[in-house]
């Protein structure tokens, strides 16, 4: 007999063998209905597997993250005996499960396929699912696996079995189709109930530009059909507030393949926008103690060498920089923090100067592979809101707290109200992996505990997900569609202190290394103002928008006026531009609308006779004539309340 216990801490004793899904069974057949998969022990297997060990148990359905990602992965096999029966001769790369669907790579020999087949390929998964078959799983040889897509004549396949060891490989089989993979599965294909096929891409094999471009064909499936429309639904919500549109209709950036790809260009509006955001920061942090420093956009390659991050970007990376002098080189700014380290070296430091905390908006550049580019969400040089803090060990927990406040004040700032906060803490058995003291981590994973609890943060932890270098607290927010984010992140770090030899003299007399924080609110620029831009539809709150309000003067008759209340706005220091187009008004209102400016001032006769303004507010409508005095208290009131979007 064999001891499993449930999540709920209740223990049940079976006979050794058991799966969970007869353990499903013993509690409810209605349960066991809903099994798609299992975590025994803390990892995902399939509910058929026999469990042979005590151990912890978790039975997987729907509504787990593991048990969706079962399901689309399962879902990508299916696919796979879809395509296989359409194009026969088809070869296959990797199918993996991704955050929404999944995707297979796949080699059609020379023939093309267009989003019109998407629907001919969706209808032939629909009548395989209805087959209900099984998922089977058998362990195979390495002999036998390169046996098999030998004579499938599969070369992609065979690459990857090049790679396993023998004892390790396994394969699945449902209905006519067989694939190598580790799994887990769903127990059939009739958990299938709605498929929409979405998009076709091109991607390299392996990631490897080097390599052959196979065509890419992303899907995501669900068990009803309630749940598909529901998800295509919020699709289209999603293309509407696409930052790639949005933010060419706002004229807020622009790319250009004579600058390079993955290197955006700030236009007037968005460049306001970044501005304003920048400085919104920088007051916080500069009243949170932070000192303000720049480096350069280059560093000598040396630098990188001994951050480690040489070995972490380098090959991956632009290339170093030769300079005419023998055998000098330097490198575009992969990170800011080794320039940091240098600066934190410059002089000495005693433990009453610590903390010391560094704040910089520097710009770093990383080579992103050409598909891997998407907008402003990934790019080839983007600006960090960086800060690093140089503590003891006995200042780490406090100076948590006050990140956090910092974090919590630009959500909230912002309108990001939902979000949970992921605690990364060691492996609980293996610790050869990270460097630094016993005493030391305890104390930082200690205090990245408190903090967050005493912040009343809700949050999740995650064991074995801290970096080598230290424990790291990153926040997952969620936008106005459900869309999870990372955008902050507090890390802890043993590692550059050891590495650039950093030190401060303790009350004992004696040297010390400081304990290094990493913060960054904000991520970067770049793609904070992506999920911005899709957050509000491009809808900014009235303190952050480029142009806050759009004067409109109904004729000629109106423009000196219109000039005249422009200038006391911008006395005001209140944003305005004039539409002095010869258009109707109509026409200026709508389009003023598409602009998603929040304010419109409509100037006619009566309004330039009495010195008022008739004002409209996006999405509100008229809120009718005011005095010009009136209108700019109700905008200073809005800007300093910093009211979320409209």
């Amino acid at each position: 007999m064999i001891n499993i216990t449930l999540p709920d801490g209740a223990v049940r004793q079976y006979e050794a063998g058991v799966t969970a899904m007869d353990v499903a069974k013993s509690i409810s057949e209605g349960l066991a209905r809903k099994v798609l998969a299992a975590k025994f022990n803390g990892q995902v297997t399939d509910a058929s597997r026999p469990i042979t060990t005590d151990g912890t148990l978790q039975l997987l359905t729907w509504t787990d993250t593991d048990g969706k990602a079962t399901m689309w992965h399962s879902s990508a096999h299916l696919m796979a005996e879809a395509l296989e029966a359409l194009y026969p001769g088809v070869k296959f790369g990797i199918g993996p499960a991704i955050e929404n669907g999944f995707y297979y790579d796949i080699d059609l020999g020379g023939r093309s396929i267009s989003d019109e087949d998407l629907q001919k390929i969706s209808d032939k998964m629909a009548e395989l699912a209805k087959q209900n078959s099984t998922y089977e799983r058998r362990e195979v040889s390495k002999a036998d696996a390169e046996k098999y897509f030998t004579e499938k004549n599969d070369e992609y396949k065979l690459e990857l079995i090049r790679d396993l060891q023998d004892g390790t490989i396994s394969f699945y089989t449902q209905g006519n189709f067989t694939d190598l993979c580790r799994g887990p599965h769903i127990p059939s294909t009739g958990f299938i109930k709605a498929i929409k096929l979405t998009n076709i891409a091109g991607a390299y094999w392996r990631g490897n530009e080097k390599n052959k471009m196979l065509t890419r064909i992303y899907g995501i499936t669900f068990p009803t059909q309630k749940e598909l429309d529901e998800y295509l639904h919020l699709l289209e919500e999603a293309k509407k507030r696409d930052h790639r549109k949005l933010g060419k209709e706002l004229e807020l950036f622009t790319f250009s393949e004579k600058v390079g790809l993955g290197l955006p260009l700030w236009l007037p509006k968005g460049a306001m926008l970044r501005e304003r955001l920048q400085n919104f920061l920088q007051k916080a942090q500069i009243e949170s103690g932070y000192m303000p420093v720049v480096t350069p956009h280059i560093g000598n390659k040396n630098l990188y060498v001994t951050s480690g991050h040489y070995e972490k970007y380098g090959k991956d990376s632009f290339q170093p920089i030769h300079t005419p002098e023998e055998g000098e080189e330097f490198m575009l700014k992969p990170m800011n923090c080794p320039h940091h380290c240098e600066i934190y070296k410059a002089s000495p430091k005693s433990y009453k100067d610590l903390p010391v905390r560094f704040a910089e908006f520097g710009t770093v550049y990383r080579y992103e592979q050409h598909g891997e580019l998407h907008g402003l969400t990934r790019v080839r040089g983007f600006t960090q809101d960086d800060a690093h803090l140089f503590c003891r060990p006995d200042q780490v927990k406090a100076e948590f707290i006050k990140v956090i406040d910092l974090v919590l004040y630009v959500f909230n700032s912002l309108n990001f109200t939902d979000y949970t906060a992921q605690i990364s803490l060691r492996d609980q058995e293996d610790r050869s992996k990270y460097i630094g003291s016993e005493e030391n981590w305890n104390l930082a994973e200690q205090a990245i505990i408190e903090s967050a609890a005493e912040k009343g943060l809700k949050t999740v932890v995650e064991y074995g997900e801290a970096a080598f270098y230290g424990p790291k607290l990153d926040f997952m927010v969620k936008d106005a569609l459900g869309r999870k984010w990372q955008l902050g992140t507090i890390q802890v770090d043993y590692n550059l202190p050891e590495r650039f030899e950093l030190e401060y003299v303790g009350a004992d007399n004696q040297k010390h290394r400081p304990v290094m924080i990493h913060r960054a609110p904000f991520g970067s620029l770049e793609r904070f103002i992506a999920v911005l831009i899709e957050h509000c539809a491009g809808k900014f709150p009235l303190w952050l928008t480029p142009t806050q309000v759009k004067i409109l003067p109904i004729s000629d008759k109106n423009q000196a006026y219109a000039e005249k209340v422009a200038e006391l706005l911008k006395n005001a220091e209140i944003r305005a531009e004039i539409d002095d187009r010869n258009e109707k008004i109509g026409k200026k209102i709508r389009e003023t609308e598409l602009a998603k400016i929040p304010y419109m001032l409509v100037l006619g006769e009566k309004e330039t006779a009495e010195g008022k303004v008739a004002v409209r507010r996006q999405a509100k409508g008229d809120l009718g004539a005011m005095d010009l005095e009136q209108f700019m208290a109700l905008v200073k009131e809005e800007v300093v309340s910093r009211k979320p979007f409209e």
